[in-house]
């Protein structure tokens, strides 16, 4: 069985933390906020700046530029989205056994304030709406399943045929108990063996030996002749079980013996004579012992001394009887097992897939309304659309889910595999769905052109089997390159360059990977050289490598982080190939703007252990700490250990400055306030589920041109100086509900923040959120560490003509050896650009001290 675990694992390691998952930082603030203009020491906010790997490849310099673009898709088995677009959304929610048992809590605490229960609407949708359940008799678990059920086959049933059908109803038929043992299980390692004796639902379960039955029981299905199609590696047959059990399945001493713990099994290897340092080497030397004759006399066997060929039958029926004698003590050890039916299971997973238009593969996508309502989240009023034309046939959802289970599968490879392996591994999944994939990038361009309207498509894409195949593409292009077949590569790179509507974002990079292999290594590579001068073919690929920056500068789809490196080549390339001055490029106009630069002074804490490991055994963290010597002191009388940024934080807030610590989070909380009606307004297909903090095209290219013109009133609406008054009305109307909004922190002090919007040109607000609202995805780090601002009274003038109550200003903050990337040096420029005072913070330590 295939399964997903290491992502959701991932993911769900994330939560944990507090921080969000990779490439998701616009969705989560964390961290206790204290306002600077208080006395005590500001507590910095912290939102993850973690940048998207596909979309930064700056470096230092220009040696480490190039170096870092050789291997620039090292990464490419990574992606923004490890998880579904719609739990991607999500902010953190508490998984642990508490937040069960406050769940739970409340449960109780509802069901008895409840006069009338009889009165209350029983369906899955109003009990998880009211949060009403009866103990023993309903279960959000079991809601939540029936609710993604009933949502998919209420207008999408056609996705499904007759056996498929049939299932539901006999799930439908099941007891409470089954049901819920079953999603219970379903919630877990669906393809593990679970110990029936270590079910933990007893309290849950009336009775769990009859729930146990009414999954194992064999059920018949109609005889159809359905067309299966799509690839689909799973059938259901004529008969088919919710559950498995051990004595009918589980045949091999291997498979038994991994379901043992190590105490149980070093007790059983005893009688085989072998030892092992651990588990895994314990199960290799006992299974092999058990295959060997040398286990026939503890089990009271004897070989037979004949040596006619009825002796080898002899050793087969001994074989036979030895893997008995230890299958039967092993299974005697575990008990009576149990394990969800693979058929049914990938069924219901197919559901919500469809339910939640999962675009990766992820494990309990159920939980997103589970934790939803655990969590007592609210969300925003809007219409819900869950347009039919996402998978318009059933064929068309069986080619999507077999698309993202290759991609899978090409992320196991890449993550998992072993040296070269792993990239050929890749190449052989590319190779498989190479020529459907071009099939379907045809298909796509002519559905462009005659069917969608007004960019209508770019949501749609995402659930093309293309979308995926893409992807793959782009790391089979990694993994050539890898393998030094730059000749494949640099052929697939402008197979994928030719094609506009799959993955525009990676286009950038695309273009960057080419021009170096043109410039380095084609001239070597060319089975058809222009030239057989060595140097005559060299500047021939050079001149291509020029052609292909100016190609990548003039194209609307390569996006901004890609222009400084790309203009850095190309005048390179201008140099060695003595282009006349009159003819190069002269980058002067678009030339990022520079910071102005302030040095703060501290005292420096050094660790004089850095070897030392913490108690889950990893490395001591390489974080610097800093004395805050204009803060306030700590309970020891001393000044307290801060983190850099917080020590100049105490250096502004000595100049009168307030603000923040909060790099990309006070941002993203002002364009949430400020576009909260705009976030939410109708448009098709954005909306799939009600529990949604954002629409889902807003982390792609659709977002903006689908509401420019709301989106541009608004803007005005900000630059005349109505942020404030935007700002206050959102709060008074959402703040006690406390609505979950992408980006949206309520911690923040509405104070502070209308200060800050009073202090901000409006015009320059307005740019910024400009570029939020037409790359919040990619523009969401890179932001300056301080937001800091400070009032010079009403009145005063801007530098753009408006009128603003005091100044603002963003502080990156920089120590010995750290230097810009490319997406703080573009928010840096468009900061600067927009008349807002940006400056590059110098951590000097005049004093370092060793810590013991």
């Amino acid at each position: 069985m295939d399964r997903f675990v290491q992502r959701h694992k991932r993911s769900n390691e994330n939560q944990a933390r507090g921080s969000p998952a990779r490439g998701l930082s616009e969705t989560e603030v964390t961290t206790t906020l204290e306002p600077l203009n208080k006395k005590p020491r500001l507590d910095k906010v912290r939102d993850s700046n973690a940048e998207d790997p596909d979309l930064v490849t700056g470096s230092a310099n220009e040696d480490a530029a190039e170096a870092a673009l050789e291997g620039s898709l090292e990464d490419a088995g990574t992606d923004i989205g490890l998880s579904t677009a719609i739990e991607s959304s999500l902010l953190p929610i508490a998984i642990d056994e508490q937040a069960i048992k406050e769940h739970e809590a409340i449960r109780e605490s509802q069901s008895s304030q409840d006069p009338e229960p009889d009165a209350v609407e029983s369906g899955p949708s109003a009990r998880l709406d009211s949060r009403r359940w009866v103990a023993g008799k309903r279960s959000i678990y079991v809601d939540a399943f029936h609710l993604a059920l009933d949502i998919v086959l209420e207008d999408e049933s056609h996705l499904f045929n007759t056996k498929e059908v049939a299932v539901f109803e006999q799930w439908r038929g099941l007891s409470y108990d089954a049901q819920y043992l079953y999603v219970r299980l379903f919630l877990r390692k669906t393809a593990a063996w679970h110990r029936v004796e270590r079910l933990g639902y007893r309290n849950d379960i009336s009775d769990m030996e009859s729930a146990i039955n009414a999954l194992l029981d064999l059920r018949p299905l109609p005889s159809t002749k359905d067309d299966v199609g799509g690839g689909q590696t799973w059938l259901l047959g004529d008969t088919f079980r919710f559950a498995e059990d051990s004595a009918s399945c589980i045949e091999t001493v291997d498979e038994a013996a991994s379901l043992l713990g190590f105490d149980e099994l070093k007790s059983l290897a005893k009688e085989v004579k072998v030892q092992g340092k651990n588990k895994t080497d314990l199960h290799t030397l006992f299974c092999r012992a058990v295959t060997r004759q040398s286990s026939l006399t503890a089990l009271g066997l004897r070989r037979s001394a004949n040596t006619d060929p009825a002796g080898s039958e002899s050793d087969g029926i001994q074989h036979r009887c030895r893997k008995a004698h230890f299958l039967g003590k092993i299974l005697a050890v575990t008990g009576p097992l149990i394990r969800l039916s693979e058929p049914v299971f990938k069924l219901f997973e197919r559901v919500h897939l469809v339910f939640y238009r999962s675009t990766e593969w992820t494990e309990k996508s159920l939980m997103t309304i589970i934790l939803a309502k655990m969590a007592r989240r609210n969300y925003a009023s809007y219409i819900v659309c869950r347009s039919a034309n996402i998978f318009p046939s059933r064929s068309h959802l069986l080619e999507f889910e077999l698309s993202i289970r290759k991609e899978y599968e090409a992320d196991q490879a890449l993550e998992f595999g072993d040296g070269d392996k792993r990239f050929r591994k890749v190449l052989e999944i590319f190779e498989s769905i190479a020529g459907r994939w071009r099939q379907l990038l045809g298909e796509e361009k002519q559905r462009e052109e005659t069917v969608y309207e007004s960019g209508e498509g770019g949501y749609l894409r995402r659930f093309n089997a293309a979308h995926a195949y893409t992807r793959i593409a782009h790391k089979a292009a990694h993994s050539l390159g890898r393998l030094h077949r730059y000749k494949e590569e640099h052929a697939l790179l402008s197979e994928l360059l030719e094609q506009r509507l799959f993955h525009p974002a990676r286009r950038g990079a695309w273009y960057q990977r080419k021009a170096l292999l043109e410039e380095r290594y084609m001239w070597e590579a060319d089975p058809d050289p222009a030239s057989t001068h060595p140097e005559v073919q060299k500047r021939h690929w050079q001149r291509i490598s020029l052609l292909t920056c100016e190609t990548a500068l003039q194209d609307r789809d390569c996006h901004l982080i890609y222009h400084y490196d790309l203009q850095k080549r190309l005048t390179k390339l201008e140099r060695k190939l003595r282009v006349p001055r009159r003819l190069q490029h002269d980058f002067g106009h678009v030339k990022l703007r520079e910071p102005e630069e302030h040095t703060v002074q501290g005292i420096q804490l050094v660790r004089e252990e850095p070897d030392v490991k913490e108690k889950n055994g990893r490395a001591m963290s390489t974080k610097t700490w800093w004395l805050d010597e204009l803060g306030d002191p700590g309970e020891d009388g001393q000044p307290p250990h801060v983190s850099v940024e917080a020590m100049c934080l105490s250096h502004y807030r000595s100049q009168a400055w307030k603000g923040y610590h909060s790099e990309g989070g006070i941002l993203r909380t002002l364009f949430a306030y400020l576009f909260f009606d705009i976030l939410f307004a109708y448009v098709p297909n954005v909306f799939q589920t009600a529990y949604q903090p954002c629409p889902l095209d807003l982390f792609t290219d659709a977002f903006y041109p689908a509401r420019a013109s709301q989106i541009n009133h608004r803007l005005v609406e900000i630059a005349n100086g109505e942020a404030e008054r935007i700002l206050r009305e959102v709060h008074e109307r959402e703040h006690e509900r406390r609505t979950s909004v992408v980006g949206l922190n309520w911690d923040f002090d509405v104070e502070d923040l209308a200060e800050l919007v009073a202090c901000f040109d409006g015009n320059a607000l307005a740019v910024v959120c400009k570029v939020l609202a037409q790359d919040y995805r990619t523009r969401g780090s890179g932001v300056p560490d301080l937001i800091l601002w400070r009032r010079t009274g009403p009145g005063a003038s801007s530098p753009a003509g408006g009128n603003r109550q005091g100044e603002v200003m963003f502080a990156e903050v920089k120590s010995a050896n750290d230097r810009l990337s490319d997406t703080q040096r573009l928010w840096i420029n468009v900061l600067s650009g927009a008349g807002v005072r940006v400056a590059l913070c110098n951590a000097v330590a005049r004093e370092v001290r060793r810590l013991r």
